[in-house]
């Protein structure tokens, strides 16, 4: 996690039992201990810890029941354990914890990365000039991720016997329960994924919520000092990360989630979508390029995400105190899935 990123007073366990088990478990963190809470989105609970000896960053499983397979801290630090040291920059993994002693829930320590995380994908604090440098490290990265060895870093076990894309669209199908049969977008956007399964599909890590406000760039300059959050990371398609960038970054709006859609790209020195897939594909280690599908797909996908979102405000579960309010960005993203379908299908 980076230095910069917003802090919040609010923490949800006891210090001291987190300062006597930094004592024992990790001793250059010993001492005086200073925890700031980060950020505020809808997902694991994210602390700097500061010591006399060492910053590092607490990430844990929020308080309470989930489904099964939700906020699982201990796969996240898999995943870091597995980067680490690869091409694909992440933060140091310290340790994890399983026990729900010491501050609630599970938990694992990381590494703190000196750097900048950009909430605007605009990238306003950065000169017009050197903009267009940044997003090429922000596309070389992911292609990076796409072509490690998954069975060289040791998450084969991730792989699963169906197909990715088949059991992405049921997942998120029944992330809308009965809609799919009783509300007539719903189902048009179901429909047609379903009729347009494509036949072919890779098989690579990916991140699932790759965007700008998940990496940290370098103090200075456009190199990509860390990619996080990586609570949605599985084996899966490829293309499918690819598709989820856009539809995060270049169709949505600043407002919806610092997103850039609207923007005079060229004004800006920002690259369009089509040049940043042309980025990708220059990097990646394959000639599949997306189809209509992809892009009808990454907005449902979000559509159920932003779903999920406002069923858990509704029930008083959320983790965020603006959940409600982001919840409402379900039929936005549907609406584009929708028009998606019109422009591409």
């Amino acid at each position: 996690m980076s230095e910069n990123a917003p802090a919040r007073a609010d923490i949800d366990f006891e210090p001291a039992k987190l300062r006597a088990f930094l004592a024992d478990a990790v001793p250059q963190a010993s001492g005086p201990l200073k925890l700031q809470r980060i950020g505020g989105g809808q997902s694991n609970p994210t602390y700097f810890v500061d010591t006399a000896g060492e910053r590092m960053v607490l990430r844990k499983r929020p308080p309470g029941e989930h489904v099964r397979g939700a906020h699982d801290v201990g796969r996240e630090y898999r995943i870091l354990s597995a980067l680490y040291g690869t091409p694909v920059p992440v933060p140091k993994p310290i340790l994890y914890r399983e026990e729900t002693d010491v501050v609630g829930t599970p938990f694992y320590l990381m590494g703190c990365v000196a750097g900048r995380v950009f909430d605007d994908a605009a990238l306003p604090e950065v000169p017009k000039e050197q903009r267009r440098a940044y997003y090429l490290e922000f596309s070389r990265v992911l292609a990076a991720l796409h072509a490690v060895d998954v069975d060289t870093v040791g998450l084969g076990s991730f792989r699963r016997p169906d197909r990715y894309l088949v059991r992405q669209l049921s997942i998120w199908t029944r992330q809308w329960g009965d809609l799919v049969e009783t509300d007539r977008d719903v189902a048009r956007v179901v429909g047609w994924l379903r009729d347009h399964l494509p036949e072919d599909e890779e098989s690579a890590i990916v991140h699932g919520d790759y965007k700008i406000n998940n990496v940290i760039y370098a103090p200075e300059g456009p190199g990509l000092a860390a990619v996080i959050d990586w609570e949605l990371c599985t084996v899966g398609d490829p293309l499918v990360d690819l598709a989820h960038v856009w539809s995060f970054m270049w169709e949505t709006t600043l407002d919806e989630y610092g997103g850039m859609m609207g923007k005079d790209f060229a004004a800006l020195g920002l690259p369009t979508a089509v040049e940043f897939f042309d980025d990708y594909y220059a990097h990646a280690q394959s000639d599949r390029r997306l189809t209509p599908y992809h892009f009808v797909f990454a907005h449902f996908r979000n559509a159920g995400i932003f779903h999920g979102i406002a069923q858990r405000a509704a029930a008083g579960s959320a983790n965020a105190g603006n959940a409600a309010e982001k919840g409402k960005l379900d039929r936005v993203y549907l609406g584009r899935a929708l028009a998606a379908i019109d422009r591409f299908g």
